[in-house]
């Protein structure tokens, strides 16, 4: 298992193709797009989209069944394609030869995205129930024969989604690629040590889990100044993909992108507003969490940069070998499977873990090709890091369920794309927490709760700001100042008492990448739906382990063939009432309540006291 804390891995893509300027590589993205081209030939062929209504006879599901396969077939081509370029991409934002091939590969795309938008129409047209019931291909993909029924209800049309398809790659695409070049490649200039440093920003932010307060201070104000040199085409980037996606969805028939997106995220609103309202129930216990934790580093109340303070005095350093081990070992805890499966991603380096410059920040799973996937991540040598890797892997053995799905088979809403890692993570924890003393407990705690903090809490105060800026959107756009204010004010929402009102972060808006996607509006609560499902199945299973493996990786492998209340039901769990979600975040209240017993009250358990 290679990694160390001199030379964490990146992930290797040479399984794929040798090299971006290899002939294998050139050959395989002509295949690709012409497969694109051929499936449109097919399309054409067999009037798909047409105008009329089909009769379901013999003929229709012929041209069917033979449009499915070959559909299924060139997503999945592209799927790897894709996720091969963008493995550059992310990894080194300066690479023009990546950048160019992602570039002429998304003008292709925008062909998938119409086609797919002409198959979605023609299903339209068609008996779904009947072509269901003589297709054996049809049954296979009856949940997503019957969502693209009622999507073709919200479709514009045929000229008009073509045409927004093609603008998309010059207004929300761009605005999202500006975004993405332009946070990758920020550095911030930073005073440490008396020397002024110029970093990029992912290194600064990773400053904030520093034990020095004075460094996270200083690094905070940084970051501010940072994100504020580049605010104006940001905010120009937010108000252009905010209008966007105003405007199709309400050309779509949509009253609100909010309802686009409970669609898309296969649940109802009676469900989001019953997991809202357990969430801001819940508030006074993180306030609770984050008074102790101003108490575990010696401050009256937290600053924004405390946030990711480290608490506890524990001199444990999980460098990248160690994490590798302690998680192949603890996934065998619950099956072999998990744990061979894990073992396999280190062992043939699918983790690119190095934090450098011209890397995106943050952490991803991306799946590749069959059961393979990749995971992105910056590591840091403690707990947290441990805990993001098992994460990412939990995707990654989410994946590993889903391979022998077809491509429409496998699409899996947010809401359920957080199951298994939620788990994974969650083994992770637990098996930490057993064997570690006072101190060690507290960090590990601390670690999850921080977490489940930014989950709740924090994505709660991003979903009031993202609501507010649609509504404002509808009739102008904002300025640098008013999406300054709205996130303060969400802020102060949300956290409350928790934290220093007067040190918040007015420029969330600017770092947070899935605000600048005309396909992720409201992408936040779909994390707090995972966390939350994912903590009431592990809770099931430290009920009844046996039963509940017994169904687990099958529950895995079906999150694109049904709505996330049916697959929940097989659980006997109603996700339509606050009690479940009450009884998920009872699990986090009782590690608050954990976290409080094991500091003193005056006790600074680490960072420093302020003097």
């Amino acid at each position: 298992m290679a990694g160390t804390a001199a030379a964490l891995p990146h992930w290797d893509m040479t399984v794929v193709f040798p090299s971006l300027d290899s002939p294998e590589f050139t050959r395989g993205f002509e295949a690709a797009t012409q497969s694109i081209a051929e499936l449109g030939e097919l399309f054409d062929r067999h009037a798909i989209g047409g105008e009329g209504t089909p009769v379901i006879n013999a003929a229709t599901i012929t041209a069917f069944e033979e449009i499915v396969e070959r559909y299924n077939a060139v997503l999945e081509e592209i799927r790897t394609l894709s996720a091969y370029i963008s493995s550059f991409v992310t990894t080194d934002s300066r690479n023009n030869v990546a950048q160019t091939k992602l570039s002429e590969l998304q003008q292709h795309t925008v062909r998938l995205s119409q086609l797919g938008t002409r198959f979605t129409a023609w299903l339209g047209t068609l008996d779904v129930e009947a072509l269901i019931a003589q297709s054996t291909v049809a049954q296979d993909h009856a949940f997503a024969l019957r969502r693209a029924k009622r999507q073709a209800e919200h479709l514009m049309s045929p000229a008009e989604e073509t045409l927004a398809s093609e603008l998309n790659l010059s207004g929300g695409t761009a605005w999202s690629k500006l975004h993405g070049n332009v946070t990758s490649q920020l550095t911030v200039p930073i005073e440490r040590d008396g020397h002024v440093e110029v970093m990029p920003m992912s290194m600064v932010r990773n400053l904030a889990y520093e034990a020095e307060r004075d460094v996270r201070r200083k690094a905070y104000e940084a970051e501010l100044e940072g994100w504020k040199s580049v605010a104006l085409p940001l905010a120009a980037a937010l108000n252009s993909i905010k209008g966007e996606v105003n405007t199709l969805a309400q050309h779509r028939g949509w009253e609100w992108p909010l309802d686009t997106t409970l669609f898309i995220n296969n649940i109802d609103r009676e469900t989001l507003d019953a997991m809202f309202t357990a969430a801001r129930e819940s508030f006074p216990d993180f306030r609770r969490y984050l008074r102790a934790k101003a108490r575990a580093i010696g401050v009256e109340r937290l600053a924004w940069y405390d946030l990711f303070a480290p608490v506890g005095t524990s001199s444990k350093v999980w460098e990248f070998d160690e994490a590798a081990t302690f998680i192949v070992q603890q996934f065998g805890t619950y099956s072999e499977r998990m744990s061979d499966f894990a073992a396999r991603a280190f062992e043939e380096r699918w983790i690119d873990a190095e934090p450098r410059p011209g890397k995106r920040d943050g952490a991803y799973c991306m799946s590749l090709r069959k059961d393979e996937s990749r995971v992105f991540a910056n590591y840091k040598p403690a707990f947290g890091g441990v805990s993001t890797l098992a994460h990412e892997l939990g995707h990654a053995y989410h994946n590993l369920n889903l391979a022998e799905r077809t491509m429409l088979q496998r699409s899996t809403p947010m809401t359920l794309a957080e199951t298994a890692s939620i788990f994974c993570e969650t083994i992770i924890r637990q098996a930490a927490l057993q064997t570690a003393d006072a101190q060690e407990q507290i960090a590990i705690l601390e670690a999850s709760l921080q977490g489940s903090c930014q989950v709740v809490v924090d994505i709660t105060s991003r979903f009031l700001f993202e609501q507010r800026v649609f509504e404002t959107r509808r009739q102008r756009e904002l300025t640098i100042d008013e999406l300054n204010g709205l996130m303060l004010e969400a802020q102060h929402e949300t956290y409350g008492d928790g934290l220093d009102q007067d040190q918040l972060h007015p420029y969330m808006w600017a770092l947070k990448p899935h605000y600048y996607s005309t396909g992720l509006s409201f992408y936040n609560y779909p994390y707090m739906f995972g966390l939350l499902f994912g903590l009431g199945l592990y809770a099931r299973y430290q009920q009844d382990p046996e039963a509940f493996k017994a169904s687990y990786d099958e529950l895995l492998a079906s999150t694109g063939l049904a709505d996330a209340a049916t697959l929940a039901e097989r659980f006997n769990i109603d996700i339509r009432t606050t009690d479940f979600w009450r009884d998920s975040l009872a699990i986090v209240r009782a590690d608050i309540d954990r976290f409080e017993e094991l500091i003193a009250p005056g006790v600074a358990w680490g960072g420093e006291s302020e003097r």
